[in-house]
């Protein structure tokens, strides 16, 4: 530790000392309520803890929609405590005594950072920042036009500064920074102008275009493997990843220590020769048949909430129009209150709009009773769909499966038989070719052999249950989420209408009893 801590007391970031920094900066008048009554660390968006002696960050993790957060002019060694900051835009760290870039990787929608002023002397593990547009690490320990190279996947930055870095002193620096990263706007506060770019591209052409071709494959690359997630995402959603080949067979086969020793019995060679491409083949069926089936559901599910759509704006039109003949012919109702020469017409004005009003509420939620019950019917006839298709989805999945358990006992039967064949030649040493000794082992009796088939295909068939137990159980899952989503977002949406019907009456009540009160002709 240095000796300025010595002097300086250090200090970690507490509890008591963001309070203070968030009662600091809100000195208006919500700062002050905000102080009497405690603050919810999840409204702040801006904290500022720059000269406080902080050695060690802490005590963040509450500030969860934070977007920006000043921890420079401390003697912070370690960028750490970071991880929940998951919102922030804008992070100052410099002027600290920081030696490693790290703890960063869950900011990922971060823009600009400050890391000037400190003790770093290598650029990495800033993968995740893939927002990052203005950086600052000037004045560090960077000696070398590799840490350039590196800034290269940062495709949105566009100010950069390094000034007071040892690989500042090498004269090609600049043009080689700039070659490197064309995008760049701003290079140590200076303006990158087209003529130096062009200059640069074509001094360093010879490093850069290999440089890109290594981009571009590993682009590729990535862009591929996103691809295969997406797919891969595609099947889960349709409840039939993995079935698309040899998974569900392979998977049977992983747990099994006694399958690998019948496999050097005569004649189980030919039997797995066709036992795995049958499975695969009905696998691959209900694979087919479950991408089918999930595009009828999601085509199922979208129809319905079109006929929604077009249902609500069709009231919504019906309401407004309503409200607005209601405003219409009171507006004239009102003038003509405003503008009676005796207080017995007015009075007779003002019940004639007091009935309006109240039949105004009573058409309006008429109305709001024939909407709910055409959106219930909608919703019934929604739920009969959805029910029906996935009835028929897991029909389909318990035939298959039900193909798989066959195709299972077939093989356990011809297994059993080769095993027992192959006790009795053992027996009486008629066997054409030698056999492990672990396998040999399973030959002590007829119980033996038969207790290890059948422990073989006792593995098999739960596997092949799991896997379509895991299928049901999404489907229905899926079936329930579905189908309460559409009935609670109707309740959600007839409980808001109402209260909007409410709350424009009341308006209009309050308004005629404002009325009530001014003084009328005699």
């Amino acid at each position: 530790m240095s000796q300025l801590y010595n002097i300086i007391e250090p200090n970690v970031i507490s509890e008591e000392m963001v309070q203070k920094a968030v009662e600091e900066q809100s000195q208006d008048e919500a700062g002050q309520l905000a102080k009497r009554e405690g603050i919810n660390f999840k409204d702040v968006t801006e904290l500022q803890l720059s000269f406080r002696n902080i050695l060690q960050i802490d005590n963040l993790w509450q500030f969860e929609n934070l977007t920006k957060l000043q921890l420079d002019n401390n003697i912070i060694e370690k960028i750490e405590a970071l991880e929940s900051l998951v919102h922030l835009l804008w992070l100052d760290l410099s002027f600290n005594n920081i030696e490693v870039i790290e703890g960063l990787d869950t900011l990922v929608k971060l823009q600009d950072l400050s890391l000037y002023n400190n003790r770093i002397s290598k650029i990495e593990h800033m993968d995740t920042l893939q927002d990052l547009q203005i950086f600052s690490i000037g004045k560090n320990n960077l000696a070398t036009l590799e840490d350039v190279i590196y800034l290269r996947r940062f495709k949105n930055l566009r100010t950069l500064n390094l000034t007071g870095n040892p690989l500042c002193e090498n004269e090609q620096y600049a043009p080689f920074t700039v070659a490197h990263l064309p995008e760049l706007v701003y290079l140590d506060f200076k303006l990158v102008n087209d003529t130096m770019r062009e200059a640069a591209l074509l001094k360093y052409q010879y490093s850069t275009e290999p440089l890109k071709q290594v981009e571009a494959l590993a682009l590729a690359q990535q862009e591929e493997k996103q691809a295969e997630l997406n797919e891969l995402e595609y099947h889960k959603t349709a409840f039939v990843e993995y079935l698309n080949g040899s998974f569900l067979f392979e998977s049977m086969y992983e747990e099994d220590a006694e399958a690998a020793k019948l496999a050097y019995l005569p004649g189980v060679d030919d039997l797995l020769q066709t036992y795995p491409s049958w499975f695969v083949s009905v696998c691959e069926n209900l694979f087919n048949d479950g991408l089918q089936q999930y595009e009828k559901r999601e085509a199922e599910v979208s129809d319905f909430y079109e006929s929604l759509h077009e249902a609500l704006t069709a009231d919504q039109e019906q309401g407004r129009k309503i409200i607005l003949e209601f405003e219409n012919r009171n507006r004239r109702t009102l003038d003509e209150i405003q503008n009676v020469s005796s207080y017995d017409i007015a009075e007779s004005k003002l019940a004639e709009y007091n009935e309006d009003i109240l039949q105004l509420s009573e058409t309006l939620m008429t109305l709001e009773m024939q909407t709910t019950s055409q959106l219930e019917e909608l919703i019934k006839d929604f739920e009969r769909n959805i029910a029906v298709l996935v009835s028929t989805f897991i029909e389909n999945v318990q035939g298959m499966m039900a193909q798989c358990r066959d195709l299972e006992n077939h093989h356990h039967e011809k297994l059993l038989e080769i095993s027992v064949n192959t006790l009795e030649k053992s027996i009486k040493n008629e066997l054409d070719k030698d056999l492990p000794d672990d396998v040999r082992m399973l030959f002590v009796d007829k119980n033996t052999i038969v207790d290890a088939v059948n422990a073989s295909h006792n593995i098999h068939l739960v596997k092949i249950d799991s896997r379509e137990g895991d299928i049901l159980s999404n489907a229905h899952q899926w079936q329930a989420s579905v189908t309460e989503k559409a009935l609670q977002n109707e309740i959600d949406r007839n409980r808001n209408r109402v209260k909007e019907i409410i709350q424009y009456i009341d308006y209009l009540q309050e308004e005629l009893e404002n009325m009530e009160t001014l003084e009328l002709p005699e």
